[in-house]
């Protein structure tokens, strides 16, 4: 499984202090909430009276190849962490939170990220961000984002996003045996689960995990 500590490589000599403090003020927003800060939230950040300095500043950065944003979209801001990310690169959406046990909590509006291809990402992968530590042994920590490569079918031993009656999604290790589903935690104080095959449906196989590192 790949680890990778996401950061902005930001580039002095294209941008300004207050650029690049505010282009660091949305990454860091991003990967802690899993959407873009609104306006109003980067002018309360910073003090910013007026919201045409905001979207100037935006629009800046958005210039120089640094940040993207959809035309009429609320938080519709995505950091390109660099060129080589934006040309090698795939962009991948995070779609929600998953914790054990409970449904996935999808957002409203989607945000893209983009990730090299070096960690395994591809046109048919998405982002969810963990909730919980059920599987901190196979170091999937809170917080963590995971990248999941869709797919209705697993191998032994596979981490996957399991739907359990069509109604809650899981984040946990699959066995096939005994005519019976086991979804194994990574964390020695909690118990596996068992399911009659029919009530389990994989959504996908977990490719890497994601992490920021303070």
């Amino acid at each position: 499984m790949i680890f990778a500590a996401l950061s902005v490589i930001v580039r002095p000599m294209f941008v300004t202090k207050r650029q690049k403090e505010i282009l660091d003020f949305v990454n860091a927003f991003i990967i802690k909430r899993g959407y873009a800060p609104s306006i109003g939230e980067i002018r309360g950040q910073f003090g910013i009276s007026s919201p045409a300095t905001v979207h100037q500043h935006l629009q800046n950065l958005q210039e120089k190849g640094l940040i993207r944003r959809s035309p009429n979209r609320h938080r519709s801001i995505e950091v390109i962490p660099s060129d080589s990310a934006e040309h090698n690169g795939v962009y991948v959406p995070v779609l929600g939170v998953i914790a054990a046990g409970y449904p996935i909590e999808s957002y409203a509006e989607p945000i893209n990220m983009t990730l090299p291809r070096e960690l395994g990402a591809d046109e048919n992968c998405y982002l969810l961000r963990v909730r919980g530590d059920s599987m901190i042994d196979d170091h999937i920590m809170d917080g963590d984002l995971v990248l999941v490569r869709k797919a209705s079918t697993a191998k032994p031993g596979q981490t996957v996003v399991a739907l359990i009656d069509g109604r809650e999604a899981t984040l946990k290790k699959y066995y096939p045996e005994s005519g019976k589903i086991r979804l194994e935690p990574a964390n020695p104080e909690m118990q596996p689960m068992f399911f009659e095959p029919t009530r389990v449906r994989i959504q996908g196989t977990v490719a890497g995990v994601i992490r920021k590192f303070s």
